[in-house]
């Protein structure tokens, strides 16, 4: 009898628990600065920032091809969308201005909807780290580290927290590995340049400069273990100007966290599940794996399909693919592998 009792008040614990209160921040909007001019009343700020917080959200989770579908949203619309919002007042000292500060956190399962009803798959990026190198090919020569402004100056242009881009230090084996590839770099084995990163998102961009205006871009990529590569065509007018060479970092910075963006779609028509045992040995491990569970929020739902005083059989319903799901598992310090074809999941 004292077993069922336990059981069920596990279970209550459970099942009352939603995700809703997630602790995932992919769709708050921090930080949106919005000037107060005088008598503008606050629910018109309040519009203002909820609007330039919605377009962020998209460019930050869609596709630049996907951002179009939104454009006809109206902000009535965009409003409903909206959980909650915090507003504090700051001062710009240097301009002179005061400026109104919203945090806005957009509601999941609101979102998920609007998805779902304009077919749009959203990114959320589990790696963020993505090691670049960029290389100036000019006058046939190839400039890696050296002479290289896209190198020297990659991290000081266009400055975004979706990807942090990481550019390798100066390397004799990368240089020699380049040299040896220098007459077809298209070939390159990107694998064996990024050796001591084997597990990955890297990519290499050849940026070729030439007296006929005529500059050649390509990007050569692994990204969640699928090569990619591609073409760039940049209508650049003066390729010595140094704003020529900024618009070309930002522009290929965009294009990369879209390739990654790409890798890491997830589609809420089509969720996917798994089934997986979890040893009860003690009773709070189906509490403590809710708790954690409830900062996923890839997962949707977890089911008890059956149980007894050994081990429960759940079944997880969750979005994305499964190699994300187990990477945020083990961020929330949870273990879940196959073991003799079974899935086995617990709380470390």
């Amino acid at each position: 009898m004292k077993f069922y009792k336990q059981i069920i008040f596990i279970l209550i614990v459970f099942f009352k628990t939603e995700t809703l209160f997630s602790k995932n921040d992919l769709f708050n909007v921090n930080n949106i600065k919005i000037e107060k001019k005088d008598k503008t009343p606050n629910n018109v700020l309040a519009n203002q920032a909820i609007k330039e917080g919605f377009n962020q959200l998209i460019e930050k989770i869609l596709l630049k091809e996907d951002r179009e579908k939104l454009d006809k949203v109206k902000s009535l619309t965009i409003k409903e969308l909206v959980s909650y919002y915090r507003v504090s007042n700051i001062t710009d000292e240097e301009n002179k201005k005061e400026l109104v500060n919203f945090s806005v956190t957009f509601d999941k399962n609101k979102i998920h909807d609007l998805f779902f009803k304009t077919g749009i798959s959203y990114s959320e990026i589990s790696d963020k780290e993505l090691y670049v190198l960029p290389i100036l090919i000019k006058d046939n020569e190839l400039n890696i580290f050296n002479n290289n402004f896209f190198y020297e100056n990659w991290n000081e242009i266009y400055e975004n927290d979706l990807i942090e881009f990481i550019l390798p230090l100066e390397n004799i084996e990368i240089i020699q590995n380049i040299n040896i590839f220098k007459k077809n770099l298209i070939n390159i084995d990107i694998i064996s340049l990024f050796k001591e990163y084997s597990n990955k998102n890297k990519a290499i961009i050849l940026i070729e400069d030439n007296t006929i205006g005529n500059n050649k871009i390509y990007i050569k990529s692994i990204i969640q273990g699928k090569s990619i590569s591609k073409n760039l065509d940049l209508k650049i007018q003066d390729f010595k100007l140094k704003a020529s060479k900024e618009k070309i970092i930002t522009e290929l910075k965009k294009e990369l966290i879209n390739l990654v963006k790409s890798k890491n779609l997830i589609d809420i028509r089509t969720p996917s599940f798994l089934n997986a045992k979890l040893d009860i040995n003690k009773k709070s491990n189906l509490v403590e794996l809710n708790k954690r569970i409830k900062n996923i929020d890839l997962i949707e739902n977890i089911f008890v399909q059956d149980f007894n005083k050994n081990y429960m059989n759940l079944r997880i319903k969750y979005l994305g693919k499964l190699d994300n799901i187990i990477s945020q598992l083990k961020k929330e310090k949870i273990n879940l592998k196959m073991i003799k074809d079974q899935w086995v999941i617990k709380t470390l």
